[in-house]
């Protein structure tokens, strides 16, 4: 297994889908027509109710091109403001979904999401992107406090990889 990291040369493709689901296909087959084999790619990122499911696929360039994690949450931050209640928590969710490509085909997507709520302070020292803002059902703590281990075991990616394991396996045995 290997990721494109390897392959500089290689031009990531521009991610024009409004979904999750079209972003992550069009990497997959664009990958898919430059190497053998099977190909997984995916997108993601946080879904906030209150904002109509923003920043959803623009969560890694909400603030704008080229800005950074700190920004992003600061806009989010900023966005939530004027509809918070009495340090109210927002539902949200992160969501991923996956894509498994060959030779320029979609052979399958797979989604994953963890509920839980945007919280309105940074707390957390780990993690990157929203995880010191997002607080999963069941959990005090956000994802940046969380251990990796118990973060990674619950997260949005570990529940969209099980499903494209599940389908690999099933395609093995046929």
């Amino acid at each position: 297994m290997m990721d494109l990291t390897r392959f500089p040369e290689a031009a990531a493709p521009e991610e024009t889908g409004v979904t999750f689901e079209e972003n992550a296909v069009i990497k997959a087959v664009a990958a898919s027509r430059l190497f053998g084999g099977l190909v997984l790619s995916d997108d993601s990122g946080l879904e906030v109710d209150a904002l109509g499911g923003a920043p959803g696929v623009y969560s890694a360039r909400y603030a704008g091109e080229g800005a950074g994690d700190a920004a992003n949450r600061a806009k989010l931050l900023r966005e939530l403001a004027p509809r918070r209640r009495n340090g109210e928590r927002f539902a949200a969710r992160f969501r991923c979904v996956m894509a498994i490509a060959e030779k320029g085909a979609t052979l399958g997507t797979f989604d994953g999401a963890v509920e839980g709520a945007v919280i309105d302070e940074e707390r957390g020292e780990g993690g990157f992107g929203y995880d010191a803002l997002f607080v999963p059902e069941g959990f005090q703590q956000t994802f940046a406090e969380l251990p990796a281990e118990v973060k990674n075991g619950l997260s949005h990616r570990a529940r969209a990889l099980a499903g494209a394991a599940g389908h690999l396996g099933k395609m093995l045995k046929s």
